[in-house]
């Protein structure tokens, strides 16, 4: 039997800063990943950088704005698992680029989409490395009271999501 490795990524991020973290399968993920975002909201800062696992095996790099860049990039390379991509979005919510992503023909699947701290679990073979799951912020505390749910629609209503 061949020998696996299991490693946990900590993704490095503002703690305001959304991300989007994803697999697919060919190269112009990029471009298109791209056009989904810019033309869902138009002046949004992001960075996308998607891990290529064949031919040159690079990370391929896009986006907006310089720094979320930098950080896709950065966390990227981190994380190192074949035809993954990460997206960090600035002053934008996934919910406003999601279904988007999700309809970019060479999107296979999305692991996470958050503002939280976010722990990426790892596999590595001689093959190489892939993603089996995540670890998307902290474990529920307890079930919300009638305040709480109020505070929740509060929420949702002053940020413009429910009316």
């Amino acid at each position: 039997m061949e020998n696996i490795k299991i490693e946990i990524v900590e993704i490095e991020k503002p703690e305001n800063i959304n991300l989007i973290l994803g697999q697919s399968h060919f190269i112009k993920t990029v471009e298109d990943i791209h056009e989904a975002i810019v033309t869902s909201v138009p002046g949004v800062e992001f960075g996308i950088a998607f891990c290529e696992s064949s031919g040159d095996r690079l990370i391929r790099i896009d986006g907006t704005s310089k720094e979320m860049i930098e950080l896709a990039s950065k966390n990227a390379m981190k994380i190192s698992a074949g035809h993954s991509f990460i997206i960090f979005l600035k002053n934008a919510y996934p919910i406003n680029v999601l279904n988007r992503i999700k309809d970019v023909p060479e999107v296979c699947r999305i692991f996470a989409a958050t503002a939280n701290p976010l722990q990426v679990i790892i596999a590595e073979t001689a093959k190489g490395r892939g993603i089996l799951g995540v670890i998307d912020g902290s474990t529920p505390l307890g079930i919300e009271d009638e305040k709480k749910i109020a505070e929740r629609m509060d929420f949702l209503r002053r940020i413009g999501y429910k009316r």
